[in-house]
């Protein structure tokens, strides 16, 4: 059974887990915020979590690329997620890629406990490989929302984020000065699309 405000009420909900993918500037974490802003407006109680290192826009407010944001906890590792209040109905992870490879664990703890856990970030990397614990959440949710960016070179739907700047490192904070959203064939072409 998916999630309903409904359900919580009449308490016949049993926690899920959620994962929303896709590339950079493909609206995950505008889609993150729009399911916890609602959650919020359904006055259920939303615990927000992010990776310390992620600082690019706000040191603990979660921050899409429109701007939009909701505060949150900065955490060294997906165990301290674990570390919630009480009553906690609603979990939200942001930047899912920079966790350790325990959050699809973690996740599972959460969701046996009744919490609905909504988790976004990168399903692959800047070569398009997968990405840090992202497949795994994948495999285990019970709703999986990949978003497409827009391919700037040709306007087909991206699912690549092509990085351009000079680093062969598999984890580089950027934005649109590091990286661009690609579909497949400009992507494969790399510096000649």
């Amino acid at each position: 059974m998916l999630f309903s405000e409904q359900n919580y009420r009449r308490g016949e909900y049993c926690g899920s887990i959620e994962v929303i993918c896709g590339s950079m500037f493909s609206g995950k974490t505008e889609e993150l915020l729009r399911r916890l802003k609602r959650a919020q407006i359904a006055k259920l109680n939303v615990e927000i979590f992010k990776p310390k290192t992620d600082t690019r826009y706000d040191e603990t407010a979660v921050v899409s690329h429109d701007l939009n944001s909701i505060q949150s906890t900065p955490v060294e590792s997906s165990s301290a997620i674990l570390l919630l209040g009480a009553n906690t109905q609603v979990v939200g992870i942001d930047e899912a890629q920079f966790f350790d490879d325990n959050l699809p664990e973690v996740c599972n703890k959460l969701a046996q406990k009744g919490i609905r856990v909504i988790v976004a970030g990168l399903d692959m990397d800047f070569q398009g490989k997968p990405f840090g614990p992202v497949p795994a959440l994948m495999a285990i949710a019970e709703l999986v929302t990949k978003v497409n960016a827009v391919c700037v070179r040709c306007g087909s739907p991206a699912v690549y984020s092509y990085r351009t700047a000079a680093s062969e490192s598999r984890v580089l904070l950027g934005e649109k000065d590091s990286y661009e959203p690609r579909c497949r064939h400009c992507f494969h072409l790399g510096d000649m699309a």
